[in-house]
């Protein structure tokens, strides 16, 4: 179209060149003829030109003006974000929001929906609460109307609990008052994220009960009294790049005895714990579901020294936990009655160690490996036993082996030792290494003899993890031994 009307634009320019092809002098000369209104012809046509191409092609910094119909949108089909200020609520912490944010939250959870995720779980398309950066005091939890809805999402601000707040509540409860759902849980695909919550010694931060697929992304929860984050049956609670602390602290706090608090509690299967610090409670993270994954956790919470956990697991018999990358800083590791537990490329730092709980004596399926150890030289022991309730009897698949120490003593289900002598018995002690007390399932070995004889020799004796390994006559030898505890007979 451009083309088009820049060569009717030449056309006309060189028509009217022809048309007046006096000289110089002459067209000078001819301001009272023709020459003086061709000119001001060609100027309006030059202007009517651009005005066109202004129209039909805009530059690229300007913005497209909006669709007619995109500005005459119905209510209901407008993008449903629910801005908590228009609703009342105060960003400046100074006055009660409470009422005001639960309006926003009933209008979203009444909000247009289409069809379901879940069965009777119905489709919110993506419901946004936006506390838009300010501090919202609050008297008492936020919480759905009721149970059935999916896919909505409050992020962007702070709440704080008020001196009134329920010392039992959460700020942010999903657990549902009543239910006229059909579905089996209460909700599904809830965001929680780019959130700050100051519980204020006035009980938990989130509660995530009987929900399916929730996120927690990008919050930081302080001064939790209870638990700073919950998750309580359902599954599928992922909890990520996230800060938890009941005290706000870096370190080295001289109130750190005092800690209390569990900072997150995972009473549910399948869930995951991602990239998130915590820097002060009691425990960091409690387990006590099935098919838990927690990967990249930092915890510094409470020293083992003054009485803390890093990570407890609290499922005896049924562990299933996997813990990868992950760093255990002054705060270890406790597990009950292990059965199929993976702890992988974990770095524990200040005597931190992993310790078996028995309960009724079982260890199953376990995989500590390729870990690595550090210590102040106080003879800690890496993995440590708990026999307080009984020895631990039924131990099978049993691995701990690969892993790298400096500052404190190795222990294993693994062992390899050597001895020389001339004689007819060689002995090697491997209860200062191995884990379990009196228990070698294999031996491997092999004598190695410099003189001429050729002497018949047995394993003679596997007690109280010592090797004993025995010949007919004397020779001079070396003797290599591999023992193994994992591995039930």
């Amino acid at each position: 179209m451009i083309m088009i009307i820049m060569g009717l634009a030449s056309l006309f320019i060189v028509h009217v060149s022809g048309e007046n092809s006096l000289s110089f002098d002459h067209q000078k000369l001819s301001t009272d003829g023709h020459y003086h209104d061709q000119m001001q012809n060609m100027k309006a046509f030059k202007h009517s030109l651009l005005t066109r191409r202004q129209l039909v092609t805009p530059t690229i910094s300007s913005s497209p003006a909006p669709a007619p119909q995109a500005m005459n949108q119905p209510p209901a089909s407008r993008p449903h974000v629910y801005e908590v200020t228009s609703y009342g609520a105060d960003p400046t912490g100074k006055l009660d929001s409470t009422e005001a944010l639960l309006k926003a939250i009933t209008d979203a959870f009444n909000g247009p929906s289409e069809g379901f995720l879940m069965k009777g779980i119905a489709n919110l398309g993506g419901a946004y609460i936006n506390l838009q950066g300010g501090n919202y005091r609050i008297s008492k939890p936020l919480r759905l109307p009721a149970a059935g809805v999916g896919n909505l999402m409050i992020s962007g601000g702070t709440l704080t609990a008020s001196d009134d707040f329920p010392t039992d509540g959460y700020l942010i409860d999903l657990s549902a008052s009543s239910s006229s759902s059909s579905s089996s849980y209460n909700y599904e695909y809830i965001t929680i994220k780019d959130l700050m919550l100051d519980c204020r010694y006035r009980g938990g931060g989130i509660s995530v009960i009987n929900s399916l697929r929730t996120s927690i992304d990008n919050c930081y929860i302080a001064h939790f009294n209870t638990e700073g984050i919950l998750v309580q049956d359902g599954h599928e609670t992922y909890i990520r790049n996230s800060f938890l602390g009941q005290h706000i602290t870096a370190g080295g706090d001289p109130g750190e005895r005092n800690f209390s608090g569990t900072a997150i509690n995972l009473m549910g299967n399948d869930n995951a714990v991602t990239d998130v610090v915590i820097f002060s409670a009691a425990i960091g993270v409690m387990i006590s579901g099935q098919a838990n994954t927690l990967s990249g956790v930092h915890c510094y919470n409470k020293a083992t020294g003054f009485g803390g956990t890093g990570i407890y697991l609290k499922l005896p018999s049924l562990t299933q936990t996997r813990i990868v990358n992950c760093y255990l800083d002054y705060s270890g590791i406790v597990a009950e009655d292990p059965v199929q537990l993976t702890i992988s490329s974990s770095f524990f730092l200040g005597d931190a160690y992993i310790l078996f709980k028995s309960v009724k004596g079982l260890a199953k399926g376990i995989n500590i490996v390729d870990n690595m150890f550090s210590g102040s030289n106080k003879g800690i022991e890496i993995v440590q036993l708990d026999q307080s309730k009984g020895p631990f009897k039924q131990i099978d698949q049993v691995v701990v082996d690969r892993n790298n120490v400096n500052g404190m003593n190795l222990k294993a289900t693994v062992a390899k030792g050597s001895v020389q002598g001339n004689g007819t018995s060689w002995s090697i002690d491997f209860s200062p290494v191995l884990l379990f007390p009196n228990l070698i399932d294999h031996v491997q070995y092999s004598v190695s003899s410099s003189g001429t004889l050729f002497p018949s020799h047995a394993l003679r004796n596997v007690s109280e993890n010592r090797v004993v390994i025995e010949s007919d006559v004397a020779v001079p030898a070396s003797v290599f031994v591999t023992v193994n505890q994992g591995v039930s007979s």
